[in-house]
Protein backbone atom coordinates (compact mmCIF):
# COMPACT_ATOMS: atom_id res chain seq x y z
CA UNK A 1 0.00 0.00 0.00
CA UNK A 2 1.40 3.55 -1.14
CA UNK A 3 0.63 6.24 1.99
CA UNK A 4 3.03 9.24 2.35
CA UNK A 5 3.61 10.10 5.93
CA UNK A 6 2.33 13.90 5.30
CA UNK A 7 -0.86 12.21 4.06
CA UNK A 8 -3.94 13.35 6.98
CA UNK A 9 -6.28 10.13 7.58
CA UNK A 10 -9.14 10.36 9.51
CA UNK A 11 -12.06 7.84 10.24
CA UNK A 12 -15.42 8.40 11.50
CA UNK A 13 -19.23 6.71 10.91
CA UNK A 14 -22.50 8.28 9.84
CA UNK A 15 -25.88 6.74 11.19
CA UNK A 16 -27.62 4.91 8.79
CA UNK A 17 -31.37 3.49 8.78
CA UNK A 18 -30.49 3.11 13.14
CA UNK A 19 -27.35 1.71 11.99
CA UNK A 20 -23.61 3.00 11.89
CA UNK A 21 -21.74 3.19 8.80
CA UNK A 22 -17.65 3.81 8.93
CA UNK A 23 -15.45 5.53 6.61
CA UNK A 24 -11.80 7.01 6.47
CA UNK A 25 -10.78 9.76 4.37
CA UNK A 26 -7.14 10.06 2.94
CA UNK A 27 -6.01 13.53 2.81
CA UNK A 28 -8.24 16.74 3.31
CA UNK A 29 -11.89 17.07 1.61
CA UNK A 30 -12.05 20.68 -0.27
CA UNK A 31 -8.16 21.30 -0.03
CA UNK A 32 -7.46 20.40 -3.66
CA UNK A 33 -8.50 18.16 -6.73
CA UNK A 34 -12.41 16.65 -6.65
CA UNK A 35 -12.40 13.91 -4.31
CA UNK A 36 -12.47 10.49 -5.09
CA UNK A 37 -15.01 7.95 -3.31
CA UNK A 38 -14.41 4.20 -3.25
CA UNK A 39 -16.98 1.03 -3.19
CA UNK A 40 -15.66 -1.84 -2.40
CA UNK A 41 -16.65 -5.11 -3.55
CA UNK A 42 -18.05 -8.31 -2.15
CA UNK A 43 -21.00 -7.72 -1.48
CA UNK A 44 -19.39 -7.40 2.10
CA UNK A 45 -16.06 -7.77 1.30
CA UNK A 46 -14.84 -4.63 3.46
CA UNK A 47 -12.93 -1.74 2.18
CA UNK A 48 -9.31 -3.47 3.36
CA UNK A 49 -8.33 -4.81 0.18
CA UNK A 50 -8.90 -1.36 -1.70
CA UNK A 51 -6.18 0.26 0.88
CA UNK A 52 -3.46 0.62 -1.88
CA UNK A 53 -6.19 3.10 -3.71
CA UNK A 54 -4.93 5.96 -1.49
CA UNK A 55 -1.79 6.33 -3.79
CA UNK A 56 -4.44 8.56 -5.88
CA UNK A 57 -4.75 10.60 -3.27
CA UNK A 58 -0.73 11.64 -3.88
CA UNK A 59 -2.04 14.07 -6.55
CA UNK A 60 -3.56 16.19 -3.85
CA UNK A 61 -6.98 14.67 -3.48
CA UNK A 62 -9.02 13.17 -0.64
CA UNK A 63 -10.07 9.60 -0.98
CA UNK A 64 -12.95 8.22 0.61
CA UNK A 65 -13.26 4.33 1.68
CA UNK A 66 -16.39 3.32 3.82
CA UNK A 67 -17.53 -0.01 4.89
CA UNK A 68 -20.93 -1.01 3.29
CA UNK A 69 -23.24 -1.80 6.10
CA UNK A 70 -23.07 -5.44 7.40
CA UNK A 71 -19.14 -5.52 6.89
CA UNK A 72 -15.96 -4.50 8.53
CA UNK A 73 -16.22 -1.46 10.76
CA UNK A 74 -19.62 -0.57 9.49
CA UNK A 75 -22.83 -2.19 11.96
CA UNK A 76 -23.08 -5.98 11.29
CA UNK A 77 -26.47 -7.41 10.88
CA UNK A 78 -26.25 -11.06 11.06
CA UNK A 79 -30.00 -11.70 11.99
CA UNK A 80 -31.97 -9.17 9.32
CA UNK A 81 -34.34 -9.96 7.09
CA UNK A 82 -31.95 -11.91 3.72
CA UNK A 83 -34.93 -9.82 1.50
CA UNK A 84 -33.59 -6.29 3.36
CA UNK A 85 -30.06 -6.67 1.16
CA UNK A 86 -30.85 -4.84 -1.80
CA UNK A 87 -28.81 -3.19 -4.48
CA UNK A 88 -31.48 0.15 -3.50
CA UNK A 89 -30.08 -0.14 0.12
CA UNK A 90 -26.27 0.18 -1.11
CA UNK A 91 -27.01 3.10 -3.28
CA UNK A 92 -28.89 4.77 -0.53
CA UNK A 93 -25.63 4.06 1.32
CA UNK A 94 -23.87 5.83 -0.82
CA UNK A 95 -25.82 9.15 -1.48
CA UNK A 96 -25.92 9.33 2.79
CA UNK A 97 -22.52 9.18 3.00
CA UNK A 98 -21.49 12.05 0.13
CA UNK A 99 -24.23 14.39 2.17
CA UNK A 100 -22.67 13.56 5.49
CA UNK A 101 -18.83 14.54 4.63
CA UNK A 102 -20.31 17.52 1.90
CA UNK A 103 -19.34 16.16 -1.23
CA UNK A 104 -22.38 15.43 -3.24
CA UNK A 105 -22.51 17.74 -5.34
CA UNK A 106 -18.97 17.07 -7.02
CA UNK A 107 -17.21 13.76 -6.53
CA UNK A 108 -15.44 10.77 -8.21
CA UNK A 109 -17.32 7.30 -7.79
CA UNK A 110 -14.77 4.24 -9.02
CA UNK A 111 -16.22 1.13 -7.67
CA UNK A 112 -14.56 -2.86 -7.72
CA UNK A 113 -15.78 -5.61 -8.22
CA UNK A 114 -19.54 -5.65 -6.80
CA UNK A 115 -18.65 -2.16 -6.48
CA UNK A 116 -18.61 -1.59 -10.26
CA UNK A 117 -21.98 -3.23 -10.34
CA UNK A 118 -22.95 -0.71 -7.13
CA UNK A 119 -21.33 2.42 -8.85
CA UNK A 120 -23.57 2.33 -12.63
CA UNK A 121 -26.30 1.67 -10.32
CA UNK A 122 -25.90 4.59 -8.14
CA UNK A 123 -25.32 6.86 -11.65
CA UNK A 124 -28.44 5.30 -13.28
CA UNK A 125 -30.32 6.78 -9.52
CA UNK A 126 -29.06 9.99 -9.51
CA UNK A 127 -26.05 11.20 -11.23
CA UNK A 128 -26.36 14.26 -9.33
CA UNK A 129 -22.09 15.39 -8.32
CA UNK A 130 -20.62 12.40 -10.16
CA UNK A 131 -17.66 14.00 -12.07
CA UNK A 132 -16.77 10.52 -13.13
CA UNK A 133 -17.30 6.52 -12.83
CA UNK A 134 -14.60 4.07 -12.62
CA UNK A 135 -15.50 0.45 -13.29
CA UNK A 136 -12.80 -1.92 -12.11
CA UNK A 137 -13.08 -5.69 -12.83
CA UNK A 138 -16.95 -5.88 -12.87
CA UNK A 139 -19.52 -7.10 -14.97
CA UNK A 140 -22.47 -5.71 -16.51
CA UNK A 141 -24.86 -8.99 -16.12
CA UNK A 142 -24.47 -12.03 -13.61
CA UNK A 143 -25.50 -14.28 -15.87
CA UNK A 144 -22.52 -13.16 -17.67
CA UNK A 145 -19.87 -13.37 -14.97
CA UNK A 146 -21.02 -17.01 -14.09
CA UNK A 147 -20.45 -17.61 -17.96
CA UNK A 148 -17.05 -16.03 -17.90
CA UNK A 149 -16.22 -18.15 -14.60
CA UNK A 150 -17.26 -21.10 -15.84
CA UNK A 151 -15.29 -20.59 -19.42
CA UNK A 152 -11.81 -20.19 -16.97
CA UNK A 153 -13.04 -23.21 -14.66
CA UNK A 154 -12.84 -25.00 -17.48
CA UNK A 155 -9.24 -24.54 -17.76
CA UNK A 156 -8.31 -25.78 -14.34
CA UNK A 157 -6.80 -29.05 -13.74
CA UNK A 158 -9.70 -31.92 -14.07
CA UNK A 159 -9.62 -32.66 -10.62
CA UNK A 160 -9.94 -29.19 -9.32
CA UNK A 161 -12.98 -28.76 -11.58
CA UNK A 162 -14.46 -32.24 -10.64
CA UNK A 163 -14.01 -31.05 -6.90
CA UNK A 164 -15.74 -27.45 -7.06
CA UNK A 165 -18.40 -29.31 -8.68
CA UNK A 166 -19.01 -32.33 -6.60
CA UNK A 167 -19.40 -30.06 -3.74
CA UNK A 168 -21.43 -27.69 -4.98
CA UNK A 169 -24.21 -30.08 -6.29
CA UNK A 170 -23.59 -31.72 -2.78
CA UNK A 171 -23.95 -28.19 -0.84
CA UNK A 172 -21.02 -28.87 0.63
CA UNK A 173 -19.27 -25.70 -0.49
CA UNK A 174 -17.94 -25.40 3.41
CA UNK A 175 -15.86 -28.38 3.15
CA UNK A 176 -12.17 -27.74 3.28
CA UNK A 177 -11.53 -29.79 0.04
CA UNK A 178 -13.85 -27.03 -1.59
CA UNK A 179 -12.09 -24.07 0.40
CA UNK A 180 -8.53 -25.71 -1.25
CA UNK A 181 -10.01 -26.48 -5.00
CA UNK A 182 -11.17 -22.37 -4.78
CA UNK A 183 -7.81 -21.54 -3.74
CA UNK A 184 -6.44 -22.92 -7.05
CA UNK A 185 -8.86 -20.82 -9.11
CA UNK A 186 -8.39 -17.81 -6.57
CA UNK A 187 -4.30 -17.40 -7.02
CA UNK A 188 -4.69 -17.66 -10.66
CA UNK A 189 -7.90 -15.67 -11.20
CA UNK A 190 -8.29 -13.10 -8.06
CA UNK A 191 -4.95 -12.12 -6.75
CA UNK A 192 -1.78 -13.02 -8.35
CA UNK A 193 0.35 -11.76 -5.37
CA UNK A 194 0.81 -14.81 -3.60
CA UNK A 195 1.03 -14.90 -0.22
CA UNK A 196 -2.04 -12.61 -0.36
CA UNK A 197 -0.76 -8.98 1.11
CA UNK A 198 -2.30 -7.89 4.87
CA UNK A 199 -5.26 -6.03 3.54
CA UNK A 200 -6.24 -8.56 1.14
CA UNK A 201 -5.97 -11.11 3.37
CA UNK A 202 -8.18 -9.35 5.79
CA UNK A 203 -11.06 -8.42 3.65
CA UNK A 204 -11.47 -12.36 3.21
CA UNK A 205 -11.01 -13.22 6.68
CA UNK A 206 -13.97 -10.91 7.80
CA UNK A 207 -15.96 -12.32 5.00
CA UNK A 208 -15.49 -15.63 6.43
CA UNK A 209 -15.84 -14.04 10.39
CA UNK A 210 -19.25 -12.92 9.14
CA UNK A 211 -20.34 -13.92 5.43
CA UNK A 212 -24.16 -13.01 5.83
CA UNK A 213 -24.15 -10.08 3.24
CA UNK A 214 -21.37 -12.08 0.56
CA UNK A 215 -23.68 -15.53 0.88
CA UNK A 216 -27.65 -13.38 0.92
CA UNK A 217 -25.91 -11.32 -2.42
CA UNK A 218 -23.82 -13.78 -4.32
CA UNK A 219 -23.47 -17.35 -2.68
CA UNK A 220 -20.59 -19.28 -1.13
CA UNK A 221 -17.49 -18.82 -4.08
CA UNK A 222 -17.02 -16.18 -6.90
CA UNK A 223 -17.81 -18.41 -8.99
CA UNK A 224 -20.86 -19.84 -7.48
CA UNK A 225 -23.16 -18.05 -7.59
CA UNK A 226 -26.87 -18.83 -5.53
CA UNK A 227 -27.67 -15.68 -3.56
CA UNK A 228 -29.77 -12.22 -4.67
CA UNK A 229 -28.05 -11.03 -7.22
CA UNK A 230 -27.95 -14.23 -9.45
CA UNK A 231 -30.88 -11.93 -12.10
CA UNK A 232 -28.80 -8.92 -11.57
CA UNK A 233 -28.27 -7.10 -15.15
CA UNK A 234 -27.81 -3.32 -16.40
CA UNK A 235 -27.01 -4.08 -19.69
CA UNK A 236 -30.27 -2.48 -20.82
CA UNK A 237 -29.76 0.76 -19.13
CA UNK A 238 -26.34 1.17 -19.78
CA UNK A 239 -27.42 4.16 -22.51
CA UNK A 240 -28.54 6.49 -19.92
CA UNK A 241 -25.03 6.92 -17.77
CA UNK A 242 -24.02 10.14 -18.60
CA UNK A 243 -20.92 10.81 -17.29
CA UNK A 244 -17.59 10.47 -18.61
CA UNK A 245 -16.90 6.68 -17.65
CA UNK A 246 -13.81 4.19 -17.38
CA UNK A 247 -13.27 0.62 -17.60
CA UNK A 248 -10.53 -1.18 -16.39
CA UNK A 249 -9.83 -5.02 -16.07
CA UNK A 250 -6.84 -7.20 -15.91
CA UNK A 251 -5.84 -9.85 -18.52
CA UNK A 252 -5.83 -12.44 -16.29
CA UNK A 253 -9.14 -11.17 -14.30
CA UNK A 254 -12.22 -13.36 -13.30
CA UNK A 255 -14.03 -10.44 -14.96
CA UNK A 256 -13.08 -11.82 -18.47
CA UNK A 257 -13.59 -9.50 -21.23
CA UNK A 258 -17.00 -10.39 -22.52
CA UNK A 259 -18.38 -9.58 -19.03
CA UNK A 260 -17.19 -5.87 -19.27
CA UNK A 261 -17.57 -5.56 -22.88
CA UNK A 262 -21.40 -4.19 -22.26
CA UNK A 263 -19.94 -0.96 -20.20
CA UNK A 264 -17.27 -0.10 -23.32
CA UNK A 265 -20.21 -0.95 -25.99
CA UNK A 266 -23.30 0.97 -24.46
CA UNK A 267 -21.71 3.76 -22.33
CA UNK A 268 -21.96 6.88 -24.46
CA UNK A 269 -18.69 8.13 -23.26
CA UNK A 270 -16.18 5.77 -22.21
CA UNK A 271 -13.02 4.53 -21.97
CA UNK A 272 -10.85 0.96 -20.86
CA UNK A 273 -7.46 -0.39 -20.01
CA UNK A 274 -6.67 -3.68 -20.08
CA UNK A 275 -3.43 -4.43 -16.90
CA UNK A 276 -1.26 -7.33 -18.83
CA UNK A 277 0.34 -8.31 -15.71
CA UNK A 278 -3.21 -8.60 -13.00
CA UNK A 279 -6.17 -10.90 -12.47
CA UNK A 280 -8.89 -9.22 -10.27
CA UNK A 281 -7.00 -6.87 -8.40
CA UNK A 282 -5.16 -4.21 -10.93
CA UNK A 283 -4.59 -1.86 -7.69
CA UNK A 284 -2.66 -4.46 -5.98
CA UNK A 285 -1.11 -6.21 -8.38
CA UNK A 286 0.20 -3.45 -10.75
CA UNK A 287 -0.13 -0.53 -8.12
CA UNK A 288 1.75 2.10 -10.00
CA UNK A 289 0.47 1.21 -13.65
CA UNK A 290 -3.13 1.35 -11.72
CA UNK A 291 -2.17 4.61 -10.41
CA UNK A 292 -0.85 6.20 -13.37
CA UNK A 293 -3.95 4.96 -15.40
CA UNK A 294 -6.38 6.17 -13.48
CA UNK A 295 -4.74 8.66 -11.68
CA UNK A 296 -4.71 10.07 -15.45
CA UNK A 297 -8.04 9.93 -16.38
CA UNK A 298 -9.34 11.24 -12.76
CA UNK A 299 -6.96 14.30 -13.28
CA UNK A 300 -8.79 14.45 -17.25
CA UNK A 301 -11.82 15.55 -15.61
CA UNK A 302 -11.10 17.76 -12.31
CA UNK A 303 -12.52 21.00 -12.15
CA UNK A 304 -9.59 23.64 -11.58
Amino acid sequence: MTETPEQKVTEGTLPFLGHRTWYRVTGEIGSGRTPLVVLHGGPGAAHDYTLAMTSLAGDGRAVVHYDQLGCGRSSHLPDADPASWTVDLFVEELRALVEHLGIAEDFHLLGQSWGGMLGPEVVLADARGIRTLTICDSPASMALWVAGCDELRAQLPPEVEETLRRHEAAGTTDDPEYVAAMDVFYARHVCRVQPLPPEVAASFAQIDADPTVYHTMNGPSEFHVTGSLADWSVVDRLDRIDVPTLVVAGRHDEAVPSVWAPFVERIPDVRSHVFADSSHMPHVEEPAEFTRVVGEFLRAHDDH
